[in-house]
């Protein structure tokens, strides 16, 4: 007989024992082993739990008394961050999880989060929440944890709760039972960004390399796709990135609203991927609901997208500053990069279809790109717009030489 699928459990004992032992039941009536991690600070409670207080405190170079004698609700929580990463990836390496469930408040949340954001993608990860009714962009990031909303406070067994908690204890168990599924085949991987403003061109893009046997992975660039990019880049073995949504990078720059940080395009450049950069969405910045996006973007041009976010047009300037910061990164990097330019504008609101399209403007981007690029790195002027399929297919061609490249130089 196989072995039961391992599930790690999250959930302090000190404030919340009673909940965690209803979990763990479900668990084991789902025919999961059940392994329990408690990082309880205010008191350690006997028995019951595989990974208790003391051997996480131990694995952070402390003890409880010293973790407990900070008297500081923050530090206490990252000294047992600290250990209790060390306790999982030992416990993973052993025995091998097969999922991960979490619960708690604010302090519980950010623990199991932080553990469930260190395991790869694919590892089932649910987490059973107060704070999972709103602000879940700091406890999710870019990894694919599942957050239940218990609806009640995390304070004893009602019929609501049980109900929380069972579905999501029998949704990580399910998980667990079919993990690992999907499992990454032998097809070359390339992963594209895009935006709905430039969909048309992702998604030629996306067929065509799928008729030539390529996998391929879209990352939707409002903030927390571009990211997801990149952690997949440095998880994974990726033949080609295709970026060609950079609205993240330029977001970061000027202030909007879907910035991802420094680090963004940085994973295939020095990983030595092969990269292929078009300035898609660099048109524009997003803001907030139109009188806002006025005070925070003043004398610039705008569209109301709709009534939360309003599209503001970027000029010569934004477009300086985004060529400058591009030729930085691609000045670090280790593999082949292409950067295509559409002469013809850079999305659907840079057309002249849309409402903020102006031809002056791609043309300033390119001549200052080709001033800044690194030599050696090709920019591909195209009398196109970027959602015109001739693009599409240049981005195409170039992606399929590159990844020919890249297998012949591996069987060397």
């Amino acid at each position: 007989m196989a072995d039961k699928p391992k599930v790690l459990l999250i959930a302090t004992r000190d404030t919340k024992d009673q909940e965690a032992k209803y979990i763990r039941e479900c668990l084991e009536e789902a025919g999961v082993e059940v392994v329990h991690l408690d990082p309880s600070i205010r008191r350690t409670v006997d028995e019951g739990a595989e990974i208790g207080p003391e051997q996480i405190a131990a694995a952070a170079g402390r003890t409880m008394p010293e973790i407990r004698a900070l008297r500081h609700e923050g530090k206490c929580l990252e000294a047992m961050i600290e250990g209790a990463l060390k306790c999982v990836h030992e416990l993973d390496r052993d025995v091998g999880l097969s999922g991960i469930i979490g619960l708690g408040g604010s302090m519980g949340t950010v623990l199991a989060t932080r553990i469930m954001q260190t395991f790869p993608y694919g590892l089932p990860k649910v987490m059973i929440s107060t704070m999972a009714s709103g602000m879940t962009r700091p406890f999710v990031g870019a990894k694919d944890i599942v957050m239940v909303n218990p609806v009640c406070d995390i304070s004893g067994l009602n019929s609501i709760t049980r109900s929380a908690f069972r579905s999501g204890a029998l949704a990580v168990a399910a998980m667990a039972h079919d993990y690992p599924s999907g499992e990454a085949g032998n097809k070359p991987l390339v992963t594209i960004s895009t935006l709905g403003t430039t969909e048309k061109c992702s998604a030629r893009i996306r067929r065509s390399l799928e008729e030539q046997g390529f996998e391929v992975m879209v990352f939707h660039t409002l903030g927390t796709g571009g990211a997801a990019m990149e952690q997949i880049i440095r998880e994974r073995d990726v033949a080609v990135v295709i970026d060609l949504s950079l609205i993240e990078i330029s977001e970061y720059l000027h202030g909007g609203l879907c910035a991802t940080g420094p680090d963004r395009g940085k994973a295939a450049l020095e990983k030595g991927v092969p990269t292929i950069f078009a300035p898609g969405n660099l048109d524009f910045l997003v803001a907030g609901p139109l009188e806002e996006a006025r005070v925070r973007f003043p004398g610039k041009r705008y569209h109301e997208h709709n009534p939360a976010l309003t599209a503001v047009r970027a000029e010569a300037q934004e477009f300086r500053n985004d060529a400058e910061h591009l030729a930085g990164l691609i000045r670090n990097a280790r593999g082949p990069v292409a950067f295509f330019v559409p002469l013809q504008g850079f999305s659907n609101h840079d057309s002249p279809d849309g409402h903020l399209h102006d031809p002056s403007l791609p043309p300033v981007f390119a001549a200052h790109l080709k001033q800044v690029m690194p030599p050696g790195v090709p920019v591909i002027e195209l009398p196109l717009h970027i959602n015109d399929e001739q693009f599409a297919d240049a981005l195409v061609e170039q992606a399929i030489a590159f990844s020919k490249n890249r297998s012949e130089a591996a069987s060397q």
